[in-house]
């Protein structure tokens, strides 16, 4: 995810929909979803074009880690 650039002033940090989708292997349709369900990462809006912060990429993967770890430690004896 690196086309969106690395300034440090935070413009160009970011990722477009599409390529967000690819990164993660899904499709766009399922990025939707899970922002429609609250599950996620936040995005902002470019003219028509949705973005997402490279930061808040890489929160959600933690965030969706944490869960997932939570889910299964709960399971296991």
């Amino acid at each position: 995810m690196d086309s969106g650039g690395t300034s440090q002033s935070g413009l160009g940090n970011y990722v477009s929909l599409a390529e967000l989708a690819a990164e993660s292997k899904v499709s766009v349709q399922t990025i939707y979803d899970l922002r429609s369900r609250g599950c996620g990462p936040q995005g902002f809006r470019v003219g028509t074009q949705l973005r997402f912060r490279k930061s808040e990429v890489d929160a959600w993967v933690e965030r969706t880690e944490q869960a997932d770890e939570q889910r299964h430690a709960g399971g296991a004896a």
